[in-house]
């Protein structure tokens, strides 16, 4: 086989890796929005704030414990299945396993008896309820990572759609049931306090769905670690490599890899940590306002418009874990015009997607948060609307540097998407403290703080990465022609939405045929504008049907 056909072949992997996790972090988000609406039918506005200010702290503890595990063990198990060392990679996961144990287990501890430290006194037993699920996850991520390394998605893929269903189904009923059981009734109370109780328990039972779900994907995993073991072993025994690193030398390792990551990380989720604290916390006391209604809005925000936004970056995310490995290898290999090569097309694939769907969510933000929370009064509606609006740049900006932050871990660049995110952190928090102080635009302060953030990261992040490699993204087929091609898409949506409205004063039943046509010139004005090559084309996750039908539609040769 000749090098190109070697490189091209290498390069459709890693993208149809990425697309397979994507599509699972895509259906797993539409679970998460799906289950929401009748969740916000059970638990109402304000016990969705409470979970989402619980979910918050839970996150940062998660994030410094074991979030980023998945993708550390796939970066330092792919560098020695790059040399063929088995032995050495199958220690790797062994002692990962070991070190997320301990460190799981004392933070699981520290957020349940700790929880007083971060939360309100009301929302203490929501968090605690989180606290067993960073111990089972610590779990989860090894054996994820250790598939990832082996550029192979699909475990991790059915195990976060796993994860998902077990938790809209538990979430939905366990909040049903401990409402039932604690009120007496699904009826609201007249008085706060018992507003406040039943809120309470309603986001007790959604907490609960989350630690199921994350049991239900470890309970996956282990079984296909299991039925794999056998074959795992006999490569490890073919092994010939004399040099077998010691458990010191790999915890050693491990912990020096694993450190940046989870800096990194927790860096860049702080940001929502420290919106929440901000708004839900110092705010109201500063201005003398209502915590409930605080918490309410905060619910719908942060329950609702971040949770829209946050779908498309499920690609980037997908991709960055598919890049990691690959990156990690090349760099291994010395392959740095190789890395540079991966590094493009991933920034390319991640924009031809992004960018449309941050114009799709701004021209038909109402009609998608009402197609997906239509339990909303109007008021709620238009007001998660206009935070979806705010947010939908952000949407472009989350997705690149998503994919960049990883970028630069796999190239050794570990300690620089540390510093770049506390740098946006910083101006995002002094952005936002005095937009909320000194100007009257309440929540949207928050929304064009996080917006600024996830800019800032962007811009610093791909620029680490061109001094580190010497890379240097394509404009005019990256960003100008999707940008272009989303325009036209967003018109013709929103012509066709309007249109249908007019007709049948349904929301539900105009977005849908918008959204439809929206992809249908989309991927017609890329195609003639010549913004994707039928080599790229094919690229994607069945993109030889894509091809077909752009053949036969004649708009490609």
């Amino acid at each position: 086989m000749s090098d190109k056909n070697s490189n091209t072949s290498s390069k459709n992997n890693f993208i149809m890796q990425a697309g397979i996790l994507a599509a699972a972090g895509i259906i797993t988000r539409i679970i998460g929005l799906l289950y929401r609406s009748p969740l916000h039918s059970v638990i109402g506005d304000l016990g969705l704030g409470y979970y989402q200010q619980a979910y918050a702290y839970y996150t940062i503890i998660l994030l410094i414990s074991s979030y980023s595990i998945p993708s550390a063990i796939s970066k330092v198990i792919a560098q020695k299945l790059a040399v063929k060392e088995y032995r050495n990679a199958h220690r790797i996961f062994y002692c990962a396993m070991g070190y997320v144990l301990i460190v799981g287990a004392i933070a699981s501890l520290f957020l349940f008896f700790g929880a007083g430290l971060f939360v309100e006194e009301t929302a203490i037993p929501v968090l605690r309820v989180f606290a067993p699920t960073i111990f089972v996850y610590g779990m989860l991520g090894v054996l994820r990572g250790y598939f990832q390394a082996h550029k192979s998605m699909a475990q991790t893929s059915v195990s976060q759609i796993l994860e998902q269903i077990a938790n809209a189904v538990v979430s939905i009923g366990a909040a049903y049931l401990l409402i039932v059981n604690v009120m007496g009734t699904m009826e609201y109370p007249a008085d706060v306090e018992g507003q406040v109780e039943r809120a309470v328990n309603g986001a007790m039972g959604s907490a609960l769905g989350t630690s199921v779900g994350v049991l239900v994907a470890l309970l996956f995993m282990l079984w296909i670690y299991g039925v794999n073991r056998g074959m795992i072993l006999r490569r490890v025994k073919r092994d010939r490599h004399t040099g077998v690193d010691s458990y010191g030398s790999i915890i050693k390792m491990i912990t020096l890899v694993v450190t940046p990551f989870i800096l990194s990380t927790a860096i860049n989720n702080l940001s929502s940590t420290v919106n929440t604290q901000i708004y839900t916390s110092i705010y109201p006391k500063m201005k003398e306002l209502d915590t409930i209604a605080i918490t309410a809005n905060w619910g719908i925000f942060s329950g609702q418009a971040l949770t829209i936004s946050n779908i498309p970056v499920a690609f980037a995310t997908a991709m960055a874990a598919a890049m990691i490995p690959t990156v990690a290898q090349a760099v291994a290999a010395k392959d740095v015009a190789g890395a540079r090569n991966k590094i493009s097309v991933a920034v390319k694939t991640t924009m031809v997607i992004s960018i449309p769907c941050a114009v799709g969510l701004f021209v038909l933000a109402k009609p998608i948060t009402n197609l997906l929370f239509p339990s909303n009064s109007e008021a709620s509606l238009d007001f998660g609307a206009k935070m979806l609006m705010t947010l939908s740049l952000s949407v472009i900006f989350y997705a690149l540097a998503a994919l960049n932050s990883p970028i630069l871990q796999g190239l050794g660049k570990v300690n620089t998407p540390i510093r770049n995110a506390g740098i946006a952190l910083v101006i995002q928090t002094v952005a936002g403290l005095g937009l909320l102080f000194y100007t009257d635009l309440d929540l949207y302060s928050v929304a064009i703080a996080n917006t600024l953030y996830s800019g800032i990261m962007c811009v610093l992040n791909q620029l680490s990465i061109r001094r580190a490699v010497g890379y240097k993204q394509e404009i005019w087929r990256t960003f100008v022609i999707p940008g272009l091609a989303s325009v036209f898409m967003g018109a013709g949506a929103w012509v066709i939405y309007e249109i249908l409205f007019m007709l049948t004063s349904s929301m539900l039943v105009s977005v849908i045929p918008a959204i439809l046509v929206a992809i249908l010139v989309y991927f017609v004005m890329m195609i003639l504008m010549r913004g994707l090559t039928e080599q790229e084309l094919r690229g994607f996750p069945k993109g030889y049907l894509l091809v077909k039908l752009a053949k036969k539609c004649r708009l490609m040769k």
